[in-house]
């Protein structure tokens, strides 16, 4: 039976990377994958998914909506598929998530997602949270706070470093607008 994977962290913990080892590997064995990512995130160029270290793969755009069982079903159709890839996965749906579970049960492809689990103001993304309560595997990528503890938040900086309280869920940035962080020091930036 194929299953919903949900590989989550903080920012800079090596999601994109580790999703693209996953791809070469089923590639390196003459399978073939299928990769998508969230079409407004434009840092690394339209329809590819990146890695800060330098790897890259050419993906399709998914949009908040679209119906990703019917765009994996049509894709399957065209040319088998051996496992679907989901970057930026915080970005989905609930019913993305639900379609994707479908892609699984109703198409025996396994989907492996990767993404944030909560945003700047600690609050789980709508995909995070369905993952969360759906997926069959559930796996954290871990990094470090600047402390050398276990980073599990992520604040929002501005422009001097200052962490911030308000604002859109969904703001696109790197490491100039996203700071990892344990637990005490993401509680500490809020009283700063």
């Amino acid at each position: 039976m194929a299953k919903l994977y949900f590989y989550y962290s903080t920012m800079n913990a090596g999601k994109s990377t580790t999703l693209l080892q996953s791809s070469f590997n089923y590639r390196e064995r003459g399978m073939h994958t299928l990769l998508l990512t969230a079409a407004f995130d434009d840092r690394y160029g339209q329809g590819k998914v990146s890695s800060r270290i330098g790897l890259s793969q050419e993906a399709d755009l998914f949009h908040a909506d679209d119906d990703l069982l019917e765009h994996v079903r049509l894709r399957h159709q065209a040319k088998h598929i051996d496992c679907l890839l989901v970057d930026e996965a915080q970005f989905l749906s609930e019913e993305q998530v639900w379609q994707l579970s479908d892609v699984c049960d109703t198409l025996s492809i396994p989907v492996l997602c990767y993404g944030i689990r909560t945003d700047f103001q600690g609050q789980l993304f709508p995909g995070s949270k369905a993952l969360l309560a759906w997926a069959d595997v559930l796996q954290e990528l871990k990094t470090i706070c600047h402390c050398g503890s276990k980073a599990n938040m992520v604040v929002r900086v501005d422009a001097s470093g200052k962490a911030m309280r308000q604002g859109s869920q969904v703001e696109i940035g790197g490491n100039e607008r996203y700071v990892s962080l344990c637990r005490r020091h993401f509680k500490e930036s809020y009283l700063n």
